[in-house]
């Protein structure tokens, strides 16, 4: 296509500096990825624990590699490609390659990897793509390899997933194929730097302190309180700032599938799941650290999920002594947070009818706490509940506050919440003073 044709069809052809800049910048990425390459050749002739060194030490290496590589491949390098290319290779032996930036930047929330160049950060609870980029995906595979030799654990074709804790960064789950289709996925749920405090929620917005005020009591007065909410909505942040209302002469218990939880109270015993062997050998699940925390003298337990046949555990646990405790559930409302309690009954073998399944829930829980993330990423507590009994074969609620997001002046949506003024059923919240009033409730 000339020129002439090129602007007729509206294409506008580019000038000699941006065709330089282009071909240049295509230049680039080819040299640095041979750089790469030899650089990890290097390393595996060496045979080197470079992740043990110093990072200074490393990039001195780095940097004499660097001269020795150019030379025997001569390619045009600004002072700022230079410094950047010196950084990135000598993340790719100390650190987590493209990943390191996103790692140290304690805004981002979620690492998520399609593949070798489609990579997603979570901040403030929206997702958007990135331009880090992996080689390939043996170089994906490295890092990932790298990652799981934190963990112990270990991921081929032969046992294809995995999920983990890395200690002080987040929970790990990876993907490769056959399984993933598109090349290794992986995702990184961080850990705060700095645990919330239940101010912060209220600062943030995530709920108001008559609320807040609300939950402390329950929590004090040994409410079993059950947190509900789709994915990233918060659940475990918002059980971490509830739990720290527990008084600090109790002895709790946590017991989650990955440690997150990082509770504030004096006596605290961190129990985490195992996943099994080969063919599953030697795993433990939370249905069986529950039984044996049973035996461990808990004051409160605290259940970072419950997801499965523990439920029927729990359940008993909440009925039997062990009032207090907490724990979340993926749900997006209340009420399907009830019906999945009696699914994963049924998992876990509730040996009785309906009606004596919905008896027994509605004796163990006393509040729910409902929790969403909204479109804009914003975190909120969109309902706390009562449930009161059972009738008509139903498990009754009341509502005490709930969310109703409101127009301002502008059209645009505003957080807002109602407080019911409903008087609590359950005695343990006799001191609680119900108000209808819209004085603590309005704008934010």
């Amino acid at each position: 296509m000339n020129g002439d044709n090129e602007r007729a069809f509206g294409v506008q052809p580019f000038s000699g500096e941006e065709s330089t800049q282009i071909h240049h910048q295509e230049g680039y990425l080819q040299f640095k990825g041979y750089l790469h390459q030899r650089l990890i050749d290097r390393v595996e002739e060496i045979g080197a624990d470079f992740a043990s060194l110093r990072k200074e030490a490393v990039m001195r290496f780095v940097t004499l590699e660097l001269d020795r590589l150019h030379n025997e491949r001569p390619f045009p390098l600004s002072e700022k490609e230079t410094e950047t290319l010196i950084e990135d290779l000598t993340n790719e032996l100390t650190g987590f390659g493209p990943l390191e930036a996103a790692m140290q930047d304690s805004a981002v929330e979620d690492i998520l990897v399609n593949g070798p160049r489609e990579i997603y950060l979570g901040r403030a609870g929206t997702l958007q793509i990135s331009k880090l980029a992996f080689q390939d995906d043996a170089h994906l595979m490295r890092i990932i390899h790298r990652l799981l030799a934190m963990t112990g654990r270990r991921i081929d074709e032969s046992s294809p997933t995995v999920d983990a804790r890395l200690t002080n960064i987040g929970r790990l789950n990876v993907v490769i194929p056959p399984l993933a289709l598109n090349g290794p996925v992986m995702s990184i749920r961080r850990f705060p730097a700095h645990p919330l405090g239940a101010d912060d929620l209220v600062e943030k917005g995530t709920l108001t302190q008559p609320m807040l005020e609300f939950l402390q009591l329950a929590v004090t007065n040994r409410c079993n309180i059950l947190i509900s909410g789709g994915t990233s909505s918060g659940k475990t942040t918002f059980l971490n700032v509830i739990a720290s209302f527990i008084p600090d002469g109790e002895r709790v218990i946590t017991i989650e599938d990955t440690a997150e939880l990082q509770l504030q109270s004096k006596h605290v015993v961190r129990l985490e799941s195992r996943p099994g062997g080969h063919e599953g050998a030697g795993a433990v699940d939370v249905r069986d650290l529950l039984r044996n925390t049973l035996r461990m003298r808990p004051d409160r337990i605290v259940i970072g999920e419950v997801r499965g046949g523990e439920a029927l555990e729990m359940m008993q646990a909440m009925t039997t002594g062990h009032d207090g405790s907490l724990g979340t559930i993926h749900a997006n409302s209340a009420r399907e947070a009830l019906q999945r309690l009696e699914i994963l009954l049924s998992f876990g073998g509730f040996p009785g009818n309906d009606l004596s399944m919905r008896r027994q829930i509605a004796s163990a829980i006393e509040i729910i706490v409902q929790i969403a993330r909204l479109p804009d990423g914003r975190r909120r507590v969109i309902a706390i509940s009562e449930v009161t009994g059972v009738g008509d074969n139903i498990i009754s609620m009341q509502e005490h506050f709930r969310y109703e997001a409101q127009e301002d002046r502008d059209g645009k949506l505003q957080d807002h919440w109602t407080a019911t003024g409903i008087t609590p059923r359950t005695p343990k919240l006799a001191k609680y003073q119900p108000t209808v009033t819209d004085d603590d409730f309005g704008w934010r």
